[in-house]
């Protein structure tokens, strides 16, 4: 394999800046969740298209209607995943918010162990416990600041399960389409869910600000876009586990920017319930079998 042209954590540590900003500009924007979901995903959508279209498009003939169907039920997930997240953002803070989105492991191990008989192993139930734990912690204490808080908690919770079923009923299109296919029919699925969304909740399309246009457009292009797409070249670099490890950090640059920005102050249950949320991902996703098989190799 040859060498990178730049080092792949640069681009690993930008992709995490890139989806930090994510909830940052969500509170920054003024219009409904439903409304903001939809314009982060249209402009996505417009702006692969070219792409897609010169190089991509052939791809659709190799979807049967099992594909169009699991796709279709993938950009549903992915449009609510969207709308009840942006939803959170109005009533709890950001760094509870993005926490909780972050336990999207622990719902795809329950996914694939109920749909496919993965098998659990006992790491993955003392991670799960741990996780489980924290995120307790987070919203018993902000409950305790105000019922409303622990509302929006709920609202991110489902979102994380809901992101869950869009990655399961997407993964097996995805293993016969390239990124480029894939992301663009379930982004479209996604995009149209939701313009009859904000017709049916009776939400409005425009007239917005031009701050209010920009900050849609900066949601397609930095966390939608740019972050992913960087995650998806250091793959090539780096492990799984790496990258993976990385992801859980997007609550912790979206809390110090949500500080800087908001003057979000955390609470001592937040901070500590966070970390026991991130340590016991952490625990999760790490293939400790490497981790031991990497230091022997180094101590030999």
């Amino acid at each position: 394999m040859s060498k990178p042209v730049i080092n792949p954590y640069i681009p690993i540590v930008i992709g995490v800046l890139s989806v930090s900003l994510s909830a940052i500009f969500v509170k920054l924007a003024n219009a409904e969740s439903g409304v903001i979901a939809f314009y982060r995903m249209l402009f996505s959508v417009l702006i692969m298209s070219p792409i897609f279209i010169m190089k991509y498009r052939s791809e659709l003939k190799l979807l049967n209607k099992r594909d169009w169907l699991f796709s279709f039920i993938a950009g549903l997930f992915l449009a609510f995943h969207f709308i009840l997240w942006f939803e959170s953002l109005d009533y709890t803070s950001v760094a509870s918010s993005t926490v909780l989105v972050t336990m999207q492991p622990l719902f795809a191990f329950v996914g694939t162990y109920l749909f496919f008989k993965e098998q659990i192993s006992l790491n993955s139930i003392i991670a799960g416990i741990v996780a489980i734990f924290g995120s307790v912690l987070i919203s018993w204490g902000d409950f305790r600041i105000s019922g409303s808080a622990l509302y929006g908690d709920v609202l991110a919770i489902i979102a994380c399960a809901l992101i869950t079923g869009y990655l399961l009923f997407g993964q097996d299109v995805r293993k016969r389409l390239s990124l480029i296919t894939y992301t663009m029919v379930v982004y479209s699925v996604s995009t149209i869910c939701l313009f009859f969304y904000v017709i049916i909740m009776g939400q409005s399309f425009g007239p917005y600000d031009k701050q209010e246009w920009l900050l849609f457009l900066l949601l397609a292009i930095i966390p939608n876009l740019l972050g992913h797409t960087l995650f998806n070249w250091s793959i090539k670099w780096v492990s799984t586990n790496v990258i993976s490890i990385a992801i859980l950090f997007e609550p912790v640059g979206a809390a110090l920017l949500a500080l800087l920005i908001f003057n979000e102050q955390l609470v001592m249950s937040q901070l500590i319930g966070g970390f026991i949320v991130i340590v016991g991902i952490s625990m999760f996703v790490v293939d400790f079998k490497r981790v031991k098989s990497f230091l022997k190799k180094t101590i030999a």
